[in-house]
């Protein structure tokens, strides 16, 4: 296994909290922000000592309710009371289910009964759900507790005080849990609605294995700064925060989607890990600033002295556009993304300004990372090479060496809960079947070309990938975001034309283009779909467009949830 940095090779997430609280007990560990107005915040910083002293305290009270073995959901923001709930669990070995708090309350509800959760912890924002639920009375629970003081509900905070003086009573019956490693420990729903969602059974070992792999090649350290953006109820997020426990960083949590940008700069963060869609927006803002300051033509030349400079082993970088990193907070040096395919261009325009980004891959049933960049091996557009610890082949290859990725490691899932059938269809033999299709090059870097089902497969038998379109498009200022769809042939129905749902950018189409109409912007729009299609061949020519200032139909991650998409366009 390669081996750039030093990790521990703990087997489960107890192992790794105590591991950074030997470590690092005086480290920052979590920043929670208390907001009474614009003038009054106060920031409070609870250190890994007290983070660990928190879960005890929460989780001696959990096993004094009797739920010892049990199974808890949780339904919030990101926030610290999520975190220590999350880990009092597994500290406890009670099931953890992280749900997220978007569902509509007849999906939440249909969770809840699924997963056969026993109780809930709840974030207040979401009252009126959990109120509907437990009038509905259909689900397995039997306790329902608020992250904050709610009339007529237990709330976290009395409830780990409870737990404190358990403690000093002699209590230790949580804290001395044995902890089963390879058993169910998290219990999580995939994307999509809840008749369509599986949920996947991870154990401890499946996320500890992993952040460990990790920890070996990133570059991750101890004093950095992390904003907790992704939400934790995606594996991609709540693995990410292992991670930054299990290396003694700190992590604050943002305001929303709206203040990163702000929480950034307020935060100073060094490290941020987001989908493409935020990492995209964060440098298409960086590209527009240096615009409307008409320095588009000097960062350009800067760059290629920079890039002529690290050839020969001298970075520049960071001095050289010092002005743009102190716009992202003056910290920022490494950028993780994930979740989707990122523009190379992207890629490349980060780590020219000297912020190092690296692109990865994985599935919530891979708990999650698959494959990943890093500072030694890096090419732009790849998803890196396989993680230590993973065995990764591409199957059913084509002529072009194009064919379903299958993967096997410690970070595999159980199954899919109580789903049999489902789990034969993905697990073959000790391989995992990602659905997902890629070819690796000579030099062994892996590049995605989008998912099985979403391929579109022409009559003439022709394959079309709508990632390597939807790239290509997401690069002209006017879109802030495109899906790529076959539509059917009105003239002959056993055929498909390909077509595009541009979402068009209206600040962007005030600021370039002002006084048109959005007939006019779609007219405009077009040519430069005509001049993209010069690039492909002629049976990947996009010969339909939709234009429009819709947002697309997405999941809380960023992610456009194509199926429901293209069935919103097809009618």
């Amino acid at each position: 296994m390669e081996k750039y940095f030093e990790s521990v090779d703990c087997k489960n997430i107890k192992e790794i909290l105590y591991n950074s609280v030997k470590k690092f007990s005086d480290n920052i560990a979590f920043v929670i922000k208390h907001k009474k107005d614009k003038e009054n915040i106060e920031y409070e910083k609870v250190t890994y000592k007290k983070l660990l002293e928190d879960v005890n305290s929460f989780g001696t009270k959990l096993y004094e309710l009797g739920l010892k073995g049990k199974r808890i959901a949780i339904v919030g923001r990101n926030r610290y009371e999520w975190v220590v709930a999350h880990l009092a669990n597994l500290l406890g070995n009670i099931v953890s289910i992280p749900l997220d708090k978007e569902l509509q309350v007849d999906e939440l509800e249909s969770c809840l009964e699924r997963s056969k959760a026993d109780v809930v912890v709840f974030d207040e924002k979401y009252t009126e759900n959990i109120k509907t639920i437990e009038k509905n009375n259909k689900t397995n629970l039997t306790k329902y507790i608020c992250m904050t003081k709610l009339e007529g509900y237990d709330n976290f905070w009395d409830l780990k005080t409870d737990g404190e003086n358990l403690i000093k009573q002699g209590n230790t019956e949580f804290i001395d849990c044995k902890i089963d490693n390879d058993k169910m420990a998290i219990l999580l729903f995939t994307s999509g609605t809840t008749s369509k969602s599986k949920a996947v059974m991870l154990s401890q070992y499946n996320v500890a294995s992993n952040v460990y792999a990790m920890l070996l090649v990133e570059d991750i350290r101890s004093t950095d700064h992390n904003l907790a953006f992704l939400p934790f109820h995606h594996i991609f997020g709540s693995t990410c925060m292992i991670v930054m426990i299990a290396v003694g960083a700190q992590t604050s949590f943002p305001d929303g989607l709206r203040y990163v940008a702000q929480n950034l700069k307020e935060y100073e963060i060094s490290i941020f890990v987001g989908v493409p869609l935020l990492v995209e927006a964060i440098y298409k803002n960086i590209e527009k600033e240096i615009d409307k300051k008409g320095k588009t033509k000097l960062i350009n030349k800067a760059k290629k002295i920079s890039n002529f400079l690290l050839k020969i082993g001298i970075d520049v970088r960071r001095k050289l556009f010092k002005e743009v990193i102190v716009a992202l907070g003056g910290k920022m040096r490494f950028i993780i993304s994930g979740g989707a395919p990122l523009d190379k261009k992207v890629a490349q325009g980060f780590n020219e300004l000297g912020i190092d980004l690296v692109q990865g891959y994985g599935l919530t049933e891979t708990a999650p990372v698959i494959s990943a960049e890093n500072f030694k091996k890096r090419k732009f557009g790849s998803i890196g090479v396989p993680m230590g610890n993973v065995e990764l082949e591409i199957v059913n290859k084509d002529e072009n060496g194009v064919g379903e990725i299958r993967v096997k490691g410690p970070n595999v899932m159980l199954g899919y809960y109580e789903n049999e059938e489902a789990t034969k269809q993905v697990l073959k033999d000790g391989w995992f079947y990602t659905g997902d299709l890629a070819y690796i090059d000579k030099d062994g870097y892996i590049f995605l070309t989008g998912r099985q089902k979403d391929m579109i497969v022409l009559k003439n038998g022709k394959k079309v990938f709508p990632d390597e379109l939807e790239t290509l498009i997401k690069r002209v200022d006017l879109v802030k975001e495109c899906i790529v769809y076959g539509m059917p042939d009105e003239k002959d129905k056993n055929d498909v034309k390909i077509s595009v749902k541009v979402v068009y950018d209206k600040q962007v189409a005030e600021e370039k283009y002002p006084g048109k109409t959005e007939e006019e912007l779609k007219k405009i729009m077009w040519e430069k779909i005509k001049e993209i299609n010069k690039t492909f061949p002629p049976y990947k020519y996009i010969k339909n467009m939709i234009f429009t200032d819709e947002e697309l139909i997405k999941t809380t991650t960023q992610k456009v949830k194509r199926n429901e998409e293209i069935k919103r366009i097809l009618g």
